[in-house]
């Protein structure tokens, strides 16, 4: 019974197609049978090929969205997706924190559309590792967290000096030497996650799918080892599910 599912939320980009944003996290919820809840940080204008336009959602409409679901709901979870600045993340996360300290939160380090649409730029590490301090999990590529360092250029010590403040999953899309070996680090431990099937096809919104289905099986209890080794299995069924770049979600 769905009064039974642990409510979950995310926090993310509205996209009219549904392949990534809010849309698909919802539909990834559902298929995890969790309680899902969403908050828009912004509207785009995009098909899967294109993107056209950006209107990001005023904070303070965001942060006053957060206080009402949180008065009124236990929030096991929250999935972040697309937001226009670390300050504006920082907000958001502390004021999850403040609400619900035992919320774990998922960060998917969207720093770019996979249309070439920069969304955010890290560019003071201070506040970088401020909100760290508060996240359970971020889940960049290798594009992506070469852009959380200024000076170092090796993703693998980029995400071992990260997981000192948070656990980092280091997806393999765009792994140049193992291509879909994910690396979850985890304080002192490293876990390889190796893809168990090769035939896939690319998928707009696929890092948000991802990402939700790791915020949902937290929300369902598993330990963050499982949540990602399962969430692995999800996103590769997505991968799979056609050949167009807007995949179907399956049981």
């Amino acid at each position: 019974m769905s009064a039974n599912r642990p409510f979950v939320l995310t926090i993310a980009g509205f996209d009219p197609t549904g392949g990534a944003g809010v849309l698909a996290d919802a539909k990834t919820f559902e298929q995890h049978r969790v309680s899902g809840f969403a908050i828009n940080t912004g509207n785009t204008i995009q098909t899967e090929n294109v993107f056209y336009e950006m209107q990001w959602t005023d904070l303070t409409f965001v942060l006053k969205s957060l206080d009402k679901l949180f008065q009124n709901y236990t929030l096991k979870a929250v999935k972040i997706g697309i937001v226009p600045s670390l300050d504006y993340l920082k907000e958001i996360v502390f004021t999850v924190k403040r609400l619900s300290p035992k919320t774990k939160i998922v960060w998917d380090t969207v720093l770019k559309s996979t249309t070439e649409f920069n969304f955010m730029n890290i560019e003071n590490q201070a506040i970088l590792i401020e909100i760290l301090e508060e996240i359970d999990l971020i889940t960049p590529n290798y594009n992506e967290i070469l852009q959380f360092s200024s000076v170092e250029k090796n993703p693998d010590v980029i995400a071992q000096e990260l997981s000192k403040h948070c656990s980092i999953l280091l997806k393999g899309g765009h792994n140049p030497d193992k291509i879909g070996v994910d690396y979850l680090y985890l304080e002192n431990k490293i876990f390889k996650l190796t893809p168990n099937n090769t035939l896939i096809f690319e998928k707009h919104g696929s890092g948000c799918v991802l990402s939700s289905a790791i915020t949902a099986n937290i929300a369902l209890e598993q330990d963050l080892k499982t949540a990602c080794s399962n969430a692995k299995k999800y996103i590769e069924t997505y991968l799979q599910s056609n050949q167009t770049k807007l995949g179907y979600h399956h049981v």
